[in-house]
């Protein structure tokens, strides 16, 4: 296999980064198991996702097969692992610490994708100066000020849907180069920073009306 590192990000496709994530979940369970190689039919057989597709998912990577043996499993979790920058930490902030927020503050599994959340943020003062699983909460208004304290990159937003946008600004300006959006709302940013929106609500509407359909 071929080293991903000096693959320019920048040109994947955003469906080929989602499904990314999906073989190295399904390719890292079969190196739990000691299995060695996989081919392109196994993976889409599991996932679902068309064999030709798996291909030139992982060709974008200047990963490929053997032929008539398929992928190395351990060499594929690995360069996955690299490429996905889930070994990488990356300190994480969360604002707006209700149930949703404080949540994802729990969630230790985060950890295992880089993910390392260092505060949260509200501007509710019965939960400001408490803390969830040992990560302290602080009042918005210190988020530049303990921006700089911890360095970091990344603002998890579940805050109320009518506050999005003016929580957003207010990470941008403390330095924040990416917003991992778990609100309806679809925030404003400058073209240097770095979206993802989670919508649950999205997700939601989805599986009633498919429910819908299938009655």
């Amino acid at each position: 296999m071929s080293e991903t590192k000096n693959i320019q990000r920048d040109i994947l496709p955003e469906p080929t980064l989602r499904r990314l994530p999906w073989y190295l979940a399904y390719v890292r369970l079969l190196d739990n198991l000691h299995v060695e190689t996989v081919s392109s039919t196994q993976i889409s057989k599991e996932l679902n996702v068309d064999a030709s597709q798996i291909a030139k998912d992982l060709s974008f990577l200047n990963i490929k097969g053997k032929t008539r043996i398929g992928y190395d499993v351990h060499s594929l979790v690995k360069e996955l692992d690299n490429f996905l920058g889930f070994k990488k930490k990356h300190s994480a902030i969360v604002i707006g610490a209700g149930s949703l927020g404080a949540a994802l503050m729990q969630d230790v599994g985060l950890t295992q994708y880089g993910l390392n959340i260092v505060a949260g943020f509200d501007v509710d003062s019965k939960v400001i100066g408490s803390s969830v699983c040992n990560i302290p909460i602080y009042d918005i208004e210190e988020l530049a000020e303990r921006q700089k304290q911890y360095n970091a990159s990344i603002a998890i937003l579940t805050v109320p849907v009518e506050h999005s946008q003016a929580a957003a600004d207010i990470a941008i300006k403390s330095g924040i180069k990416a917003i991992w959006n778990f609100t309806p709302f679809r925030i404003k940013a400058p073209a240097n920073i770095v979206i993802a929106n989670t919508s649950i609500y999205a997700h939601l509407a989805i599986i009633y009306n498919r429910m819908d359909l299938k009655k």
